[in-house]
């Protein structure tokens, strides 16, 4: 959705290598915004993304205004996802991965790639993309990417650029308290690691615990107790201020 910054341009790099051409689409998408404010807030810097893109030498941008996309109306399909965006962001943003699926199917259709390339730190969307992939039979193969993260651990996100310095300084605690969640995850039950990960929070003036969960990391189910063999990932939302930032490890 543009504000591109280096986790994108990781991405893109990464594509440029496994493939011989290039697209990227900037398409601030408003039907996943469920408020209103966030979709007025979120940040256009086009001029710099595409001197960006530039210097990557992207073969492709695709910059559809919203009437070419949507035509007559806002509207979105609904998508059968297994229980995958009944979770999580999915909980706390109603509408969302709709509308997510139907821009991602929108531009599959459009662009008709063979590859498709998303960074994980929008995990849960990830497999909502895959899933809808699935669902559609499109032809396309979805590849994840790793989240790429500032030196001191942030995520990287177009929200950054909002954070006040001083919650910039303190924003890192999130990926602080991810690590310790997971190395706490080899000897403690997930009761112990939720409340830790709340009393955290609790005792940060800079930053407010939307969710902290634990779940499979293929059907995204929350996990109540943990299970000898299978994979679990663990997920955070935070607000900074009005700033909401995600991010999420693999526990094992």
């Amino acid at each position: 959705m543009g504000a591109l910054h280096k986790g994108h341009l990781s991405i893109i790099q990464r594509a440029k290598k496994e493939n011989d051409f290039v697209v990227v689409s900037i398409f601030v998408n408003p039907t996943q915004f469920d408020k209103k404010e966030d979709l007025i807030n979120y940040p256009k810097t086009l001029s710099t993304d595409l001197e960006a893109l530039e210097s990557l030498h992207c073969d492709f941008v695709f910059i559809p205004a919203v009437e070419e996309i949507y035509q007559e109306s806002l509207s979105t399909e609904h998508f059968d996802f297994d229980g995958l965006d009944k979770v999580m962001e999915g909980k706390f943003r109603p509408g969302h991965f709709d509308g997510v699926a139907t821009i991602v199917k929108k531009l599959f259709l459009i662009i008709a790639p063979d590859k498709a390339y998303f960074g994980e730190k929008d995990y849960q969307q990830l497999l909502i993309i895959k899933k809808m992939v699935a669902l559609e039979k499109l032809p396309v193969e979805i590849v994840p990417c790793e989240i790429f993260r500032e030196k001191d651990g942030l995520a990287m996100s177009s929200r950054n650029v909002r954070l006040t310095p001083q919650q910039r300084a303190t924003a890192p605690e999130i990926y602080q308290t991810l690590l310790k969640s997971k190395k706490l995850f080899e000897s403690k039950d997930l009761s112990s690691i939720k409340s830790f990960v709340k009393n955290e929070f609790i005792q940060n003036k800079e930053l407010d615990l939307e969710y902290f969960e634990v779940s499979d990391k293929e059907t995204l189910k929350i996990s109540e107790e943990i299970i000898p063999n299978h994979k679990y990932h663990a997920f955070i939302a935070v607000f900074a201020g009005p700033v909401r930032l995600i991010d999420n490890i693999a526990l094992n």
